[in-house]
């Protein structure tokens, strides 16, 4: 099976903030991302944002809309369930209710960081927190829209970590293509090229990912590939 190339230097010390050694290594967090594919030109577009080059955790990169999961995603309703398939391959890496959630996160992160919502119209509902603004536009998240691309744990040596789950839908399951106002966590949010994506400054991971996916559009039935380090080095398996 083809593999998109994992660099040798993957997430080299040198590149970003190192966890002190007096330090206790830090557990990761549970967080979702989503790759928005727009495929309406003649190249595949992917939705990506520039990271305010202030924060701690990947400055100045581009990345894809996500972040960690939040109590919030564990009540919040849909328009529909992840599709079987993709529930049992998201349940590898956690139980059901989790695997939702990560899911349910996915969408609700991309609408906060971006403004767009992959969602169905559905009665207006009121909630409080992260999802109170969401619901009351009118829609409830189309987790069927959705796809499980990969999973990576971000090196013990890192003082902020995550077990992110990528997630992959089409841009024909948003609502809209134009933001909601007052949404975007990002500094710049634009639709790449998937040819040209690589060469933006990203993250490692990104990187990996962006090249997996191009594989992924042309091979829906891949297994997903899980990147992590273990005893000090990275491994890469397939859920």
């Amino acid at each position: 099976m083809t593999e998109p190339k994992l660099d040798p230097n993957y997430d080299p010390r040198t590149d970003g903030a190192m966890r002190a050694e007096d330090q206790k290594v830090v557990r990761p967090r549970d967080a979702a991302t989503l790759i928005i594919v727009r495929r309406d030109g003649a190249k595949p577009r992917l939705l990506m944002g520039r990271r305010n080059k202030g924060h701690s955790f990947m400055p100045g990169k581009w990345v894809f809309p996500g972040g960690r999961i939040d109590p919030s995603d564990f009540r919040a309703p849909s328009a529909s369930d992840l599709r079987p398939e993709v529930a049992a391959r998201v349940e590898k890496t956690a139980p059901p209710t989790r695997a939702r959630a990560l899911a349910l996160a996915a969408v609700r992160e991309t609408f906060e960081e971006v403004g767009l919502l992959l969602a169905k119209p559905a009665p207006e509902k009121t909630a409080k927190g992260p999802w109170g603004d969401f619901l009351k536009l009118g829609a409830q998240p189309d987790l069927a829209a959705l796809d499980f691309i990969a999973r990576a744990i971000t090196p013990p040596y890192r003082p902020k970590r995550f077990d992110a789950r990528f997630f992959m839908a089409s841009a024909d399951n948003l609502i809209s293509l134009e933001r909601a106002p007052d949404c975007g966590e990002l500094d710049e949010i634009e639709w790449v090229d998937l040819d040209e994506a690589l060469a933006l400054d990203l993250p490692n991971i990104t990187r990996f990912v962006v090249q997996e996916l191009a594989l992924k559009l042309d091979a829906p039935e891949r297994p997903a590939p899980f990147v992590r380090f273990v005893r000090g080095a990275r491994h890469l398996s397939h859920l």
